[in-house]
């Protein structure tokens, strides 16, 4: 039983999306073996250390233990006192029996009347009779056993209840109570319409309580199978086609991917070279002991740490596009500590210091205010960095642009950014526009593409995680 109430408890975690092991859930129960079920701060304490391994775990652990296993305690609590009851009643019957006990060779009332010696009441009147009692203790293990039945743990969506609900109750004989219904609606009379009245009312109850249950198994198992789902949705959906309440979805997505991009590039900034010795350094090591190399020192390679400038077009037609590129940047803070923001419609505009200093929100409103106006001019904004800071971008920069190229006919400065191009490390586009728009009207994209290390159709949030992703992993 215990064993089955943890693999539950597994089970709803990787639903939330925790990755919990087969190791740690051995871990887990191990843990258990030692503290006991009864004290639940100290089981609480026990299992976050055994399977939460950040923050992001912690909140979700701390959120799923807390309704699975106060569920778990209201249906062993309810079984309980269910089992005592029919302890009791059972016992009852005993002494009854006994007391009743017919002389030998007498006939039983039952057997005088002619009525079988075995069998039960039909699942249509225990629906009925559980119904009408009013006994919530009964009622909960009724339904704890008829959701298991059920499969209600596989619930993933909400619209998925009523489903499971009615599993629920054709594991507890409705389908009887229902045929039984049927026939006193085709009945005539006071009586008929009284049993269906009251077969309707006993199934409305039932219902009720199964539709909690259900609801209950959602809490624990699909509502993070749920939001998991609708968050890729949302990081596939093309960024100009995202609701105002995708967008409050998708800066918390956004905050989850520059970290889990910080995780995966946060390595150490030397690598060594198991394969190649430091003879010079080697033999410095080991100067006291006559030269001797006891104590081998290999080759090690410095890595570069990332430099990013980002150029971000800000006119209207991708305006959108630039506030998650800039809130990524914002995001990966943290690991991109040499981080240049740019952004401009005609006039090139350094937006740093807005985007360290200010909230978020605000930083737009007022990059997009200051920055936004007039006619996009590319080959312009490129006059403008080289003539303010074109010492920021050197052979350890990587340069991102945003935009989609186009500069209402005016000159791309081709000559500039192949300049750019030659003085920084990598030189990489991202284009809202898909391929087959490049070069038609005012595009530039096909003049510019030779000059790029990378040129990549960046539409979702998906696409951006992936071009950042690619960005930070050539300095690894």
């Amino acid at each position: 039983m215990l064993e089955r109430t943890l693999t539950r408890f597994v089970r709803s975690l990787r639903s939330a999306g925790m990755q919990v092991s087969s190791a740690e859930a051995i871990d887990a129960a191990r843990a258990l073996a030692l503290v006991g079920y009864a004290d639940r701060e100290a089981m609480k304490a026990s299992l976050r250390i055994v399977m939460s391994k950040s923050e992001e775990d912690d909140a979700v652990f701390g959120d799923l233990f807390d309704t699975f296993f106060s569920a778990v305690q209201a249906d062993r609590q309810a079984q309980a006192q269910q089992q005592a009851r029919e302890a009791q009643a059972e016992a009852g019957q005993q002494d009854g029996a006994e007391q009743a006990q017919p002389s030998s060779g007498s006939p039983s009332d039952g057997e005088r009347a002619g009525s079988p010696s075995s069998g039960g009441p039909s699942d249509a009147d225990a629906f009925m009779s559980l119904a009408r009692s009013g006994d919530a203790t009964a009622i909960s293990v009724a339904m704890a056993r008829a959701a298991t039945a059920a499969g209600a743990d596989d619930i993933r969506f909400a619209s998925q209840t009523a489903f499971f609900v009615r599993k629920m109750l054709e594991q507890l004989g409705v389908q009887q109570v229902e045929a039984q219904l049927q026939a006193a609606l085709g009945e005539r009379g006071a009586d008929a319409r009284r049993r269906a009245q009251a077969i309707i009312e006993a199934r409305a109850a039932m219902q009720k309580h199964a539709r909690s249950h259900v609801e209950q198994r959602f809490e624990m198992f699909g509502r993070s199978a749920t939001e998991s789902f609708m968050d890729e949705v949302v990081t596939q959906r093309e960024i100009g086609e995202l609701s105002h309440r995708d967008m409050e979805r998708m800066k918390v997505l956004i905050a989850r991917m520059a970290k889990r991009l910080a995780v995966r590039h946060s390595r150490p900034r030397k690598v060594r070279n198991r394969g190649a010795i430091d003879v010079r350094r080697t033999l410095r090591a080991n100067a006291g002991i006559g030269g001797v190399p006891f104590d081998l020192v290999w080759k090690t390679k410095k890595k570069d740490r990332p430099k990013i400038v980002a150029i971000c077009d800000v006119s209207g037609s991708v305006a959108q596009y630039v506030k998650f590129l800039l809130l990524f940047l914002h995001a990966l803070n943290e690991k991109v500590t040499d981080l240049e923001a740019f952004a401009f419609s005609a006039r090139l505009y350094d937006v740093g210091r807005t985007l360290e200093r200010m909230d978020f929100e605000q930083a737009m409103e007022r990059i997009v205010r200051d920055a936004g106006g007039g006619s996009t001019d590319y080959g312009q904004a490129l006059m403008d960095l080289q003539s303010q800071s074109w010492d920021v971008i050197d052979r350890r920069t990587t340069v991102i642009v945003l935009g989609d190229g186009r500069s209402n006919d005016s000159d791309p400065r081709l000559d500039i950014f192949s300049e750019l191009a030659d003085r920084c490390r990598r030189l990489v586009w991202l284009c809202p526009e898909p391929p087959r728009r490049w070069g038609t009207g005012d595009s530039c994209m096909l003049q510019y593409e030779p000059f790029c290390s990378q040129l990549s159709y960046c539409a979702t949030a998906s696409d951006l995680e992936r071009a950042v992703d690619e960005v930070l992993s050539a300095y690894d």
